[in-house]
């Protein structure tokens, strides 16, 4: 069965201060593009037209104004940008980013599941693995980076024969089972899940912040054997850490380009 995509898009975004006061960070510019723009176009690439897009309440309007039915030509004419199929679903309060794919049950169905958060970008659309996964689908895969700063994010956990066998959160802090990150491999915004995602987040319990952690899922595929880590081909980068950031990404989107 064809893949169908999600995009999380909510979120206050209080990093990137009074910029999102008022607005939704992923409708921030990042280059010439809207910041959605590329996660949105990362799914196309992979062959991914179903796609659903979940936002906060207090912008579920400006996200509609500007994808509409997800159909975009440029201003002023030529090839389209994105020729995808929306629909919307609006979170009303923030509960974790697990709790976002499990809004999305009904818009999958039975069909195999590939999450990008809206404020990620990518040097490569990862096409290639994604439909690969897509093929067969029976467990989920990660993608992930080698950064020079782990203890900053959720890493993976390899066993001797290479397979993942654990992800930790931000170790020594958030996971105080190690005190240091096992490896640098860090877990980015980009996951494919299979149908049985939905009995996984079912089983979840809040985390201290009162949410349900991707990580948890991601963890539970891990432990039982069903989880594949890729390495992401090119630069990958997080858009919503801080305003000069975004100027900086889209420089860099102007030299190497994005979703290639």
């Amino acid at each position: 069965m064809k893949s169908k995509g999600l995009i999380c898009a909510g979120g206050e975004a209080t990093r990137l201060g009074e910029l999102t006061r008022v607005a939704n960070k992923h409708l921030l510019p990042v280059g010439q593009w809207p910041m959605i723009y590329y996660p949105l176009q990362l799914l196309q690439r992979a062959g991914i037209t179903d796609v659903l897009v979940i936002t906060g309440k207090g912008h579920a309007g400006q996200m509609i104004d500007l994808l509409g039915d997800g159909r975009l030509a440029p201003r002023g004419g030529g090839d389209p940008i994105l020729e995808l199929d929306l629909t919307y679903k609006v979170q009303t309060e923030p509960g974790g980013i697990a709790q976002v794919v499990g809004m999305s049950r009904d818009f999958v169905g039975d069909a195999p599941l590939v999450v990008v958060l809206g404020d990620n970008i990518f040097e490569f659309s990862q096409a290639q693995a994604i439909e690969e996964w897509s093929d067969q689908a029976d467990r989920a895969q990660i993608f992930v980076k080698d950064v020079p700063d782990p203890e900053n994010f959720g890493v993976v956990v390899y066993g001797d024969d290479g397979a993942v066998t654990d992800i930790v959160e931000k170790a020594g802090v958030v996971d105080t089972r190690y005190a240091e990150p096992p490896t640098s491999h860090a877990v980015v915004g980009l996951y494919c899940y299979p149908p049985d995602v939905f009995e996984v987040i079912a089983t979840l319990e809040p985390s201290s912040r009162g949410e349900l952690e991707i990580t948890d899922v991601n963890r539970h595929y891990a432990v039982t054997g069903r989880l594949h880590a890729q390495e992401v081909e090119g630069w990958w980068e997080d858009a919503g850490k801080h305003w000069q950031h975004l100027a900086e990404i889209g420089r860099t989107i102007e030299e190497t380009g994005a979703n290639k």
